[in-house]
Formats: structure tokens, C-alpha cells, sequence
């Protein structure tokens, strides 16, 4: 098995491993296996082989956190010389001119980018497929990874790369996390540089890490943020109030019960610690529509200027809805103001609230983009509904390995979600749980 991101920075920093060496492997294993994933949108072999020699000429490598580490980004933030397609043939195919902020900062702490990886067409949906192909699941390749950081979530999962950018304006990070059997983080608003889209989905939207150990995401959030000291993750040091809720907030949704069973069971792990358990359902909002208008109305957003004729059927129908959310002023400030409120008040009584992250396996990996719209998104209601309230709240959540699915063989997972600024509790908490039920870091 290949070294954790850590394991490989150390080696470069001390000598024992060069750049060079580091990004040429993550070449080898792309080019070998990539072919059966569909992970990646571009691959960058010469520049990436050229830039990880000028890395091993750098008098600060000893110092950098991410030295030699191969990542990839998500294909809709720019990396300067490499096109930026958002998964749609109505974007340009022009390079990008400039880094995005967060892959600056990547680059700056040694991390070399091997790569762009797949998303669904503008990242609408929560699987992974467009008119430049399919993505498929490490653990299942007839299963989508998930959507929309579902090349990323596919290539660590796949052990191609053992870091990769994703970001969440409904579960981006999160969902791909919990169908590849990866350690997945939303930041809170404001931590880590947005910049995604035209608005970022008002502001729901926010960059993160994906990796196989809640160190690694740990590293990486820690040079996405600027935050050195997230890097240093500490178990909790004191047992923590835990709310436990099981009720998808989604009314008509019925959630597997393996799914359940996986949150109940870590739950009595987490209570045989010293924990404090209470199971207890969060004040959902009763009506869906503040999150669903900005997910509709963000895609037209981030659609304007296209040629949409271009755009999927289903893609291109979403945009239209939220052409007319946009038009009728459905996205109000308020709505936030008072699911936050109500936030505050729950986590006044909690520290840390846990939830599933899927209701059901992921779904067939397929061109969902070509099929009825009312069926994508039912499709995508239906099998990923927990993870779209913390970003009306932007809350920081993330998303745990929880065992294997008995029946299926595709991975569980456990949602942590905390109030603003809880991501070092979020990330001690998932440290924890690794340590008391460790998962296989990439799919056999």
C-alpha cells in the first residue's frame, strides 16, 4: 500500500525520498488504473515531472508541510495552464491563467498537482459523470463515487494519489467521502478561501480536503486554511456532549438500516469511551426550499454566459429552475439567519451532533445528466440527503468511514457536524473514531 501523504512528506523532508520519485510513482499507478476509474480530466505528466525536479531544488524543503505529496484537484478550480471544464462542453478550453488561492497555497507547501479530476457536469449532482465520461467507484465500479468531488474521492480511493481538493455546496466532499470509504471535511464559512462558481451557491460552497486517514485531511485543511496548528489533531480531551440523530431531514426519505445500524454503532463506541449520548433530532427546517433555491439557483448562476444549449438535458433544466428562483427573489438571507438560530440553540445543549451521511448504497454509475430531471433529483434526494443542511448553516461537517455495507460491499459512514469553528473537535473526535474502528484506506 502506498504512504499516507504524511508518511510521504516526512520521507522528502528527512531525504529519504525524492520528489521526483513521489510524483512519478502517482503517474504510474494513474496510468495503470486510471483507465477503469475515470478519475482524472487531465493528467499532467510533463509538468507535473517537471515541477516536482524543481521542488527537490528548493532550499525550504526540509520546512514545507506537503513536500513532494501528489494531489489532484477538482476540475472546477483553476490551475494555472490547465483548462477548467466544470464537467461541460459549454465551458472554454482555454488554460486557466492564475492558481486559484487554495492551490497556491497547496504549491507553496510542496504539494505538486498531478492532476484535474472529473465532476459532474457545472457539479450539479451527486454523481460523477458528463460529456467527457463516466466515473466509477473503487469499491464498485457500477456504483457512482458520488458527486460532485467524485474524481477526487475515486482517485484516493482508488490509491492513485493520496490527497485531493474536493468542495461542498451540498455534500460535495462529504458524500463522495462516505461512498469511497474516505475521511472527508467541510470547513466552516470563511475558513478556507471559496472562490468557486460565480457565488459559490451563495455561499454555501466551500473548498476541503479528501484522504484516507483524518491525519492527511488534517495536513491538507491545515495549508487550505492557513491554520498550521489544525495539523496537530489531539483525541478530546474530555468527554463531549454527543447528540445522536437518525432521521433523514428530508420528509418521505427512508434511510437503509445498515446505514442506521453504522450510526448506532459508533455511538456505543464513542459512549464506551466516556462520551456522553443523547439521541435527539436537530430542528431541521420543515420546508427544504432555502436549501433547494440556492442549489437551483446557483447552477443558473454559475450557467450564465454559456451556450446552454450545450448543457445536459438534466443539467440544463436545473439551470432553468433557478433561472426562475433567481427571478421570483426565492433566496432570502432570513432563511439562513433562522436555521442558524435554531442551530445555536441545539448546540448550546451539544458539542458534537452525529448523523448518517447516506440513506442508501450509492447509485449506478451512469450518465445521469441524459436522464429526466425530476428523476436525478429524486435519484440524489433520495440516496444523499443528510449533508445539504450544514451548508444552509455553513456549519463545518465531515464524513467518517463506518464498516462495509453487509449486503452490497460498498463503504458506511458516519456524518460529524459541529458549530462554527468546532473543525479541530470535528477533527479529534474522527481521530478517535479511527483509532477505536479503523477502516481500509483504499478499496482492494
Amino acid at each position: 500500500m502506498a504512504a499516507t501523504a504524511t508518511e510521504l512528506a516526512t520521507q522528502v523532508r528527512t531525504g529519504t525520498m525524492r520528489p521526483e520519485d513521489a510524483v512519478a510513482a502517482a503517474l504510474a499507478r494513474i496510468d495503470a488504473r486510471d483507465g477503469r476509474l475515470g478519475s482524472f480530466q487531465v493528467v499532467r505528466h510533463g509538468a507535473a515531472t517537471k515541477e516536482a525536479a524543481e521542488l527537490g531544488e528548493r532550499s525550504d524543503l526540509a520546512a514545507l508541510p506537503l513536500a513532494g505529496v501528489p494531489v489532484a484537484i477538482k476540475d472546477n478550480v483553476s490551475v494555472a495552464g490547465e483548462p477548467m471544464r466544470d464537467g461541460s462542453a459549454a465551458t472554454s478550453d482555454r488554460p486557466q491563467t492564475v492558481d486559484h488561492e487554495v492551490v497556491r497555497r497547496l504549491r507553496a507547501a510542496g504539494a505538486v498537482v498531478v492532476g484535474l479530476t472529473r465532476v459532474p457536469e457545472l457539479c450539479v449532482f451527486g454523481a460523477t459523470d458528463s460529456t467527457f465520461g463516466i466515473t466509477h467507484n473503487p469499491w464498485d465500479l457500477s456504483r457512482t463515487p458520488g458527486g460532485s468531488s467524485g474524481g477526487s474521492a475515486a482517485a484516493v480511493a482508488g490509491g492513485l494519489v493520496p490527497l485531493a481538493l474536493g468542495n461542498d455546496g451540498m455534500g460535495s466532499i462529504r458524500i463522495p467521502a462516505a461512498c469511497c470509504g474516505l475521511f472527508g471535511i467541510k470547513p466552516g464559512f470563511g475558513v478556507v478561501p471559496s472562490g468557486i462558481g460565480n457565488n459559490a451557491w451563495y455561499d454555501m460552497a466551500e473548498n476541503g480536503p479528501l484522504a484516507t486517514t483524518v491525519a492527511d485531511a488534517a495536513l491538507m485543511l491545515s495549508v487550505l486554511a492557513a491554520r498550521p496548528e489544525l495539523a496537530d489533531v489531539a483525541e478530546p480531551g474530555a468527554p463531549l456532549r454527543i447528540a445522536v440523530s437518525l432521521r433523514p431531514p428530508v420528509t418521505g426519505v427512508r434511510a437503509d438500516l445498515e446505514h442506521l445500524r453504522a450510526v448506532v454503532l459508533t455511538a456505543r463506541r464513542l459512549g464506551a469511551a466516556g462520551h456522553t449520548i443523547e439521541r435527539v433530532d436537530p430542528p431541521y427546517p420543515a420546508n427544504p426550499v432555502p436549501a433547494l433555491a440556492r442549489w437551483f439557483g446557483g447552477a443558473s448562476i454559475d450557467a450564465d454566459g454559456l451556450d446552454r444549449a450545450l448543457l445536459d438535458p438534466a443539467v440544463r433544466r436545473h439551470v432553468s429552475v433557478g433561472d426562475t428562483v433567481r427571478r421570483r427573489g426565492a433566496v432570502r438571507d432570513e432563511d439562513r439567519v433562522a436555521f442558524r438560530t435554531a442551530m445555536t440553540e441545539f448546540f448550546a445543549s451539544y458539542d458534537v451532533l452525529i448523523t448518517p451521511v447516506l440513506a442508501t448504497p450509492p447509485i449506478a454509475a451512469a450518465r445521469w445528466g441524459e436522464r429526466p430531471w425530476p428523476r436525478v433529483v429524486a435519484a440524489n434526494v433520495r440516496y444523499a440527503p443528510y449533508a445539504a443542511p450544514w451548508n444552509l448553516a455553513q456549519y463545518p461537517a465531515a464524513s467518517v468511514p463506518a464498516g462495509l455495507h453487509p449486503a452490497v460491499g460498498t463503504p458506511l459512514a458516519v456524518q460529524l457536524v459541529a458549530s462554527d469553528g468546532g473543525e479541530a473537535r470535528l477533527l479529534g473526535l474522527a481521530a478517535q473514531i479511527e483509532r477505536l474502528a479503523p477502516w481500509s484506506r483504499t478499496a482492494p
